[in-house]
């Protein structure tokens, strides 16, 4: 066996993996990276760039199916072409791998392909390779989640993974999501607009988002799903499905009573679980809950086993790459012994690409009131904002929550472009400001984040369009 010597070693090249092997290269540290397939993870590959560029896809097909609401004439009939849009997905995730790896190379990280496995001593093995280093940082990823007796077969019973990564040229005609988190909404909104009979099942009431946003923005969604087509089914559970000549049948109950839906394709995206069995883990004494997961100490996430630490899909916390992106520097710069703040889990940004789009940082209503709080609440409505009108997408709103007479403790947006809006809001929470410092703030006219500061300024007891 030959042995390389490393600073440290990331065992997995997703977006935490890649990420804390160049932020660690760019601290002067050596680093090799360990990747069974390619860098950039399940985000870049199959999850989320593909997805974002299909649902880009879904809102062209859909601006120009409504040119002539503002003035533009198009020839014939608009109709989707998956393979084009599949061809275009594949072409930006390309691109994307190319650079990931070119950048890689000029920090020389030393990128090791093969199947890695932490060892009893604390080395990394990777096909007879035996590489070490002062520290590890374990990055091994997640994969969705399935529910027992509904085999993926990859074609008519699939995952988000396979939706993404679909060679097909024709889409389904009907198609049930199983799951109304944020892969269901996301896939569900794609296939409505671009004319998929589309079902969403979820087990939990409030069928659309049902863990995560505040309410009114998750209602906000439901509603223009409905609107646009899709048929949306709560407190729904799902049968044994039932393979047909002409398709798959789905029985499911509901509060309602039994019934039953044949469709050509049955997505399975009920979430993602971590993939740490088969890592040598527990053998190298670092302790894995129940669920699987990867025990940190987020402050900064080291593992039980000193020199050893954890980020990303692997690790109880919010699935998200830039959560990911942030635990990264952590772990680099606790090894460093730079004494990081941690990440503050409460506050992320999330976003969910659907149309309308929703975004949101720190508490909800529901939950600041459960959290002991004495709450303001202030809502405005994109229906009447300018820009909104112009662009004709004007099904959406701004909710504050505040602390009586106290900080922002929430902000949550469902609009137009609420993934680009939501930072000023994550920026209100994360620095604890009063609505009142936002609402003094100058916002362009005409513009959507006009909302925000008609928002903020109403906590004052004033208005101007509001």
């Amino acid at each position: 066996m030959s042995t390389s010597d490393y600073d440290i070693v990331v065992l997995g090249g997703g977006p935490g993996g890649y990420a804390a092997a160049l932020y660690a290269a760019s601290a002067g540290l050596t680093v090799a990276l360990v990747e069974k397939e390619k860098v950039g993870g399940t985000c870049l590959h199959r999850g989320c760039i593909p997805a974002k560029a299909l649902l880009h896809a879904a809102e062209v097909f859909r601006t120009v199916s409504h040119a002539a609401e503002h003035g533009v004439r198009v020839a014939g009939t608009p109709e989707p072409d998956w393979a084009a849009a599949n061809k275009r997905k594949a072409g930006i995730v390309n691109q994307l791998h190319k650079g990931l790896s070119g950048l890689l190379k000029r920090r020389k990280v030393a990128v090791i392909n093969g199947y890695g496995t932490l060892a009893a001593d604390g080395a990394v093995s990777v096909d007879g390779q035996v590489v070490r280093g002062r520290a590890v940082i374990l990055c091994l990823g997640s994969v969705p989640r399935t529910i027992p007796g509904m085999e993926i077969d990859g074609s008519t019973i699939v995952t988000s993974d396979q939706s993404t990564n679909s060679g097909a040229d024709r889409l389904p005609e009907r198609v049930a999501v199983i799951g109304g988190g944020v892969i269901g909404v996301e896939f569900a909104s794609v296939y409505t607009d671009l004319g998929v009979r589309t079902t969403l099942l979820e087990a939990l009431p409030n069928g659309v988002l049902p863990i995560g946003p505040d309410r009114d923005c998750a209602d906000v969604l439901a509603r223009s799903l409905k609107k646009r087509g899709t048929t949306i089914h709560a407190e729904a559970r799902v049968g044994t499905l039932e393979h047909t000549s002409t398709g798959v049948v789905v029985p499911y109950e509901t509060p309602r009573g039994s019934d039953k839906l044949e469709v050509d394709q049955v997505l399975v995206s009920i979430g993602r679980r971590p993939v740490t069995e088969g890592v040598g883990l527990e053998e190298a004494g670092v302790r894995i809950d129940q669920r699987g997961f990867v025990e940190v100490d987020t402050a900064t996430m080291q593992t039980s086993r000193p020199g050893v630490y954890a980020i990303g899909d692997c690790v109880a916390t919010p699935g998200l790459a830039h959560v990911a992106y942030a635990e990264a520097v952590v772990a680099v710069e606790s090894f460093l012994g730079e004494n990081p703040p941690p990440v503050d889990y409460g506050k992320v940004p999330w976003v969910v690409y659907t149309h309308p789009e929703v975004a949101w940082s720190g508490m909800s209503e529901a939950e600041a009131r459960a959290a002991g709080f004495e709450v303001e609440v202030h809502k405005h409505a994109m229906a009447g904002n300018g820009r909104a009108m112009i662009l004709g997408e004007t099904d959406g709103l701004v909710k504050v929550v505040a602390q009586k007479d106290g900080p922002i403790l929430g902000f949550h947006m469902a609009g137009p472009w609420a993934s680009e809006l939501l930072h000023e809001g994550y920026l209100a929470v994360n620095w604890e400001a009063l609505p009142d410092d936002v609402g003094r703030l100058i916002h362009a006219h005409p513009s959507l984040a006009e909302a925000i500061g008609e928002t903020m300024i109403t906590f004052s007891g004033r208005s101007l369009h509001g």
